[in-house]
């Protein structure tokens, strides 16, 4: 039961953050002007700070694919519920994609999927890049028990920092259950290009596993 409610958790926070958060993207019409791009980062960002306070202390809200695999590779956490986490997160942002779909008037026909406008190696490059510095601010905010009361501020804080480079990039990614919704349910390109989203991250959450154990070794927590 313990791990129902834990996969349930992660499942209503990657519905919220591709809800909200994408739905920001898609009606503020991310990337006319610099203030779209500065709404759809705090909203990001804002959900992942909510989300830390209302579901943080039941799953640790990962809500990332990439999360939860340096979790696992720190040790932090069970094969189990890895393939438990990873399966309600892609759950919860189809989910959350389909509701958004739903919801938006008819002139809206995307979803906030990302895109390899760059081209697929320099995507591929900054998705890998950006996801390395996100997960490594993950870990330092929660590598110890004392910093829990503002772990969920410096994910946040760190999620709109990246977003605000990344969006002008890749629309930003650094979580593949993210990407994976809105590209599901608009197909064609978004669909075709969804890889990259896959694999730059999670190369990018490895490399931070690596790094944060070569450099501090295991924290208090995963």
């Amino acid at each position: 039961m313990k791990s129902l409610k834990k996969y349930i958790a992660e499942f209503i926070g990657t519905f919220v953050l591709v809800l909200v958060a994408c739905g920001v993207a898609v009606v503020s019409k991310c990337g006319v002007d610099a203030a779209s791009v500065l709404m759809t980062a705090l909203a990001f960002g804002g959900v992942i700070v909510a989300m830390a306070y209302s579901i943080g202390n039941i799953s640790g809200c990962h809500i990332n694919p990439a999360v939860s695999l340096a979790v696992l590779i720190n040790g932090g956490m069970t094969l189990k519920d890895f393939i438990g986490y990873v399966i309600a997160q892609f759950a919860g942002a189809t989910a959350g994609a389909a509701v958004l779909g739903a919801m938006l008037p008819t002139k809206f026909t995307a979803l906030g999927a990302n895109n390899v406008a760059l081209g697929i190696v320099p995507s591929l490059i900054a998705e890998a890049i950006l996801t390395c510095i996100f997960v490594l601010a993950v870990l330092g905010a929660t590598s110890k028990i004392k910093n829990s009361s503002v772990a969920g501020l410096v994910i946040g804080g760190s999620l709109t920092l990246v977003h605000l480079l990344g969006i002008y990039l890749t629309g930003t990614s650094v979580n593949p259950a993210r990407s994976f919704g809105p590209a599901l349910l608009q197909g064609g390109e978004a669909l075709a290009c969804y890889w990259v989203f896959l694999v730059g991250p999670m190369v990018g959450a490895v490399v931070a596993a690596l790094l944060w154990k070569f450099l501090y070794g295991k924290g208090e927590e995963a």
